[in-house]
């Protein structure tokens, strides 16, 4: 992974996100059956932040590589799903990546 690209950060910052989100599963069952919320405060945070990053990201490196409609459309969609951030760097980042260098 080539670190010093916006691409490479990127997939960095995808691959965050998508730990965040997932790390919902074992934060929310403490918040909601054994009433701990404070570590799905700090998940949330951590989230939160890495999902406007994540956003702003696909968004300037769609203006760096010029995606089409599709791979633009699937970047974003890919924030919303669990795993959708770890499939969209293995379809679209990953190859965009190889392609640019």
């Amino acid at each position: 992974m080539n670190f010093k690209t916006t691409l490479g950060f990127l997939r960095i910052v995808a691959l965050l996100e998508g730990i965040s989100f997932l790390s919902f599963m074992i934060t929310m069952p403490l918040k909601r059956v054994y009433d701990i919320p404070e570590p799905n405060f700090v998940v949330g945070i951590a989230h939160g932040i890495l999902f406007m990053l994540y956003v702003a990201l696909v968004f300037w490196v769609n203006t760096d590589v010029k995606w089409n409609f599709k791979q633009q459309a699937g970047a974003y969609i890919a924030s919303l799903l669990p795993f959708g951030t770890f499939i969209a760097d293995a379809k679209l980042f990953k190859p965009t990546q190889i392609k640019t260098n």
